[in-house]
């Protein structure tokens, strides 16, 4: 099985990585099938194949969640369009205190469509 995954380069604590195509059992660092670019995280520098990528993806390679997301948000010249991650994880207790407040509100809603409703009765 073929994926479309970064290989780490660089010094510690300054990592550069390599856009590359691999057997999915070989190490992180081995000898891969094709190179379709480098991406650079901390700059944003990114240059990529967009139509390598995309002939490989249609021959079944699969792409990492990092990878995908290069290739979904890369221009046509190769270069990286760079948006923020919309999802945003939160933790137990933030989740639950948000989904409180949710039901506070919709609660507090509904008690003043209903207490809207008496008066016009009246």
């Amino acid at each position: 099985m073929l994926k479309i995954r970064l290989k780490r380069l660089g010094a510690k604590k300054n990592p550069t990585y390599r856009i590359i195509v691999i057997n999915s059992t070989t190490k992180r660092e081995g000898k891969p099938i094709q190179e379709l670019g480098h991406y650079n995280p901390k700059t944003k520098v990114m240059k990529l194949d967009k139509a390598a990528a995309q002939d490989w993806i249609s021959k079944g390679a699969q792409p990492t969640e990092t990878v995908a997301y290069l290739i979904k948000n890369c221009n046509d010249d190769g270069t990286l369009n760079y948006q923020k991650k919309e999802t945003v994880k939160l933790s137990k207790k933030a989740q639950a205190k948000a989904q409180a407040e949710a039901e506070a509100k919709a609660q507090a809603e509904a008690s003043e469509v209903s207490a809207e409703e008496t008066v016009t009765e009246a």
